[in-house]
């Protein structure tokens, strides 16, 4: 993969081998060079040299560099029939061939420069309703794998991540993302990323206070999106909540909890796990209530049903307010068999 260009977004090609490919191209220029001069070598006798020594090893190799590369200077010329037949028939060819290895090789980098102009001009003109996720850390790499798993008929480069270090945005791009190396708390970063279309935005770098700035200007960039933030520390994660996260999730605790409940009953782990990789296993959806459902309890709803948004807001399955479902509840939990 070539270098990210920073604050530019870097749209996932192909994996090819760049330097395999400029290695074979050298190799084919110095073989050309080593033909022209057994060429010469073999035809000494026709060739003259200014010095009026005899034309060696070295002075072939010499003529051969001078003659491919059509500088000439004319100190070494052929004389004789023979090595007048060998200039044409084969280090005219020679000379051919390295000239368009050396001007394929120029070509070539300028049109893929253009190319990758033309990839990032077309998906910037196409993407929206994308996933824009801010950091490739453990946290990133996990959100953009699950979102990845949750729609695999979608393109990958739909998932977007901002990352400031080169390193983690080439695993990132390698990985298949569209990826924009940058500070992602600045306003030309997310810009780039176009999180004004974006259907939501994963805050997960590595500190709280980045996380809070990150928000800050993702919720002002984007007022519609979606917007679930992680933190570190509890203490930190009303800060992102006034900052417009419309979720928190609070990684060391979470992980705290889990160890804790878990120590009691590992099999609780392999539940929840699953629960996580939307792949396969147990698969949390969300869903309308259905028209046969309305005025009955939660209880009674298709499915294992855990909570309810109503309005906004997150009510538990063991909420009063959930004995009686009403025209516009959202159900959260695992779908019914059927389904």
């Amino acid at each position: 993969m070539g270098v990210i260009d920073p604050i530019r977004a870097s749209v996932p090609v192909p994996e090819r081998a760049p330097l395999v490919a400029l290695a074979r191209r050298i190799t084919i220029a110095v073989g050309l060079l080593f033909v022209v001069a057994f060429a010469v070598l073999a035809t000494r006798g026709g060739y003259v040299d200014e010095t009026g020594q005899p034309v060696g090893l070295l002075d072939a190799l010499y003529y051969a560099s001078v003659t491919v590369t059509t500088t000439g200077y004319g100190d070494i010329t052929p004389v004789t029939a023979g090595a007048r037949l060998t200039a044409i028939l084969v280090i005219t060819p020679a000379r051919v061939a390295f000239l368009l290895v050396v001007v394929g090789t120029t070509v070539e980098l300028l049109t893929e420069r253009w190319r990758e102009t033309l990839r990032h001009d077309r998906w910037s003109r196409r993407v929206r309703d994308h996933h824009v996720i801010c950091g490739y850390g453990v946290k990133g790499r996990s959100a953009a794998h699950a979102l990845a798993e949750g729609n695999a008929d979608s393109d990958r480069s739909d998932i977007v991540v901002v990352e400031r270090d080169p390193e983690a945005a080439q695993e990132a791009s390698g990985d298949g993302y569209t990826v924009v190396n940058g500070d992602a708390s600045r306003t030309r970063t997310l810009l780039e990323a176009h999180v004004a279309r974006a259907r939501s935005v994963i805050v997960a770098p590595d500190r709280d206070d980045a996380a809070v700035l990150i928000t800050l200007t993702a919720r002002e960039l984007a007022p519609d999106a979606t917007i679930v933030a992680a933190v570190r520390e509890q203490e930190n994660a009303h800060l992102l909540r006034q900052s417009g996260a419309d979720a928190v999730i609070t990684s060391a605790e979470t992980t705290g909890r889990l160890l804790g409940v878990t120590s009691h009953n590992p099999r609780i782990a392999a539940v929840v796990t699953d629960l996580l990789h939307t792949s396969q296993g147990l698969v949390l959806v969300e869903r309308e209530a259905e028209p046969d459902e309305i005025g009955r309890p939660l209880g009674e709803a298709h499915g294992v049903n855990l909570a309810v948004v109503r309005h906004g807001t997150l009510l538990r399955y063991d909420d009063a307010a959930v004995e009686e479902l009403v025209a516009g509840d959202l159900l959260l939990g695992l779908p019914a068999p059927s389904d």
